[in-house]
């Protein structure tokens, strides 16, 4: 497992675009109106969207309260501390939960049976492959104070007990959050753009027309927004 996970943390965040993609695919229903009756399309939008937003609130408060450095040097696995303030304090792997929420609300929110059923469980195996593969580099780094901070902190299921102390002791850098997260941020809010108007027609009442200007409008906006951010970034007028 430690050799698969090394191979795919080199090609992880590509991963993640290409399993969005898969989102696209045909289908059967999670939710049909022959079982939820004609008002059927309620439910996945509440669910999936009611999961997605919930792994990128979890994603936003681990960046915004203490981001770990664990890029990667080479495409190899490298961490340069070991950081355990912040959502770490509460599980070890906060990120990569907020990603398979994110995925798994936008394939419920996609009603679609074969990403839930099939695809996501590919991405979680992979997911624990490069998990195990992090953990060996850490353990091997820090050793004893790193197998104490896993005796403490579940490695997949975060504990939500003193979460309101974190927040309360600690500065959210929204700044930091925007810089490090508006690519995944830009990539999520398109794709779940997109499902709403195309995958469900009864939002826009049958209407083409309204869901192509709604289309036309929206995600050009989504992108001035990255472009925006993405030019502040770089000329150093925002920083962290």
């Amino acid at each position: 497992m430690i050799k698969i996970g090394n191979f795919f943390f080199k090609y992880r965040n590509i991963l993640f675009i290409f399993l969005y993609l898969l989102l696209f695919i045909p289908s059967p229903d999670l939710f049909s109106p022959e079982v939820f009756g004609p008002s059927y399309y309620i439910w996945p939008i509440i669910i999936g969207l009611l999961i997605t937003v919930t792994g990128q609130a979890i994603r936003g408060a681990t960046i915004g309260l203490a981001y770990i450095v664990r890029g990667g040097k080479e495409g190899k696995v490298y961490a340069e501390d070991l950081v355990t303030s912040g959502i770490f304090n509460h599980c070890r792997n906060p990120l990569y939960v907020g990603n398979v929420l994110m995925l798994f609300g936008v394939g419920v929110l996609a009603n679609s049976l074969i990403y839930v059923f099939v695809v996501m469980p590919v991405f979680f195996f992979i997911y624990q492959a490069i998990v195990l593969a992090e953990e060996n580099f850490l353990r091997n780094k820090f050793g004893e104070s790193f197998n104490a901070y896993c005796k403490r902190v579940n490695r997949w299921v975060p504990n939500v007990k003193n979460i309101s102390d974190t927040f309360q002791t600690m500065e959210f850098k929204w700044k930091r959050w925007i810089l490090k997260e508006y690519n995944t941020q830009f990539v999520w809010l398109v794709g779940i753009t997109l499902i709403l108007l195309f995958k469900y027609p009864q939002l826009t009442h049958y209407n083409e027309n309204r869901r192509n200007i709604l289309a036309f409008i929206v995600v050009p906006i989504l992108g001035l927004c990255y472009l925006f951010i993405r030019w502040l970034k770089k000329s150093k007028r925002m920083t962290e």
